[in-house]
């Protein structure tokens, strides 16, 4: 898990941490700023789950011990962790454009070879535009294919989108290491973190969340909001290098 170490050995601690929510379908953390992780949420009972073991007394955690949850076999205690990292990343904005992940990969995808790790919305448009689209998931759609099956197809695409989840559950660097090298690889969703140590892995483009109003985010969060539903956030894009 060495980006999530290298992620974590940049940031800057001296901060009080303010807020921790966690709703069905989003974790939200509040410290320097407000960051965001998808909460996962597997089928079946939850009893034998790793479960968050000091639930109730997080806050007498400093910035640094919570950010570092983001390393627990826990996912639900590493999804605290990413929105935690989120939170504490001073976003170069400037940096960034208001662009949407589906119409990057859109574009760099037309009629081209496309993987998505990961069930977007965006997909059945997607379909419209590229020459092949595979989409892998752990609970596959109609269409969709097994996790087992990006082994086979993430190093035959041009372009590959992987879920910003991936770091919650601490698949990223073997997916990674899957990419073809000539691939333009996008990381995006909520999770995804917008720090340019990304692109120290061979990531080309990463379209995360930028919390613009924590208090009303807290809110949606706690009344278990999706992340379509989820207001006062802004969509970035933050790329290696201008296109």
């Amino acid at each position: 898990m060495q980006i999530i170490n290298d992620l974590l050995s940049i940031l800057n601690y001296e901060v009080p941490v303010v807020d921790i929510r966690q709703g069905a379908f989003q974790t939200a953390v509040l410290t320097r700023h407000c960051g965001l992780a998808s909460t996962p949420h597997d089928s079946g009972p939850h009893h034998d789950k790793t479960l968050v073991k000091e639930a109730g007394y997080l806050l007498n955690r400093d910035a640094a011990g919570l950010a570092h949850m983001a390393l627990s076999p826990s996912p639900l205690e590493a999804a605290i962790g990413m929105a935690t990292i989120n939170s504490l990343i001073d976003v170069d904005e400037q940096n960034c454009e208001e662009l949407n992940a589906a119409e990057l990969i859109a574009r760099k995808g037309e009629n081209r070879k496309v993987a998505i790790v990961g069930h977007f919305p965006f997909i059945p448009r997607l379909r419209s535009v590229v020459k092949e689209l595979w989409v892998t998931e752990k609970n596959p759609q109609a269409g969709d294919f097994s996790e087992a099956e990006a082994e086979n197809l993430i190093p035959r695409a041009d372009v590959v989108g992987i879920t910003g989840t991936a770091f919650t559950n601490h698949t990223i660097e073997h997916l990674l290491d899957l990419c073809n090298p000539d691939a333009y690889i996008v990381v995006l969703g909520g999770t995804a973190p917008l720090s340019p140590v990304l692109f120290d892995y061979g990531i080309n483009a990463v379209s995360g969340t930028l919390v613009t109003d924590p208090e009303l985010v807290l809110r949606y969060v706690s009344q278990g909001t999706t992340f379509r539903q989820i207001k006062g956030i802004r969509l970035l894009t933050m790329t290696k290098e201008k296109d």
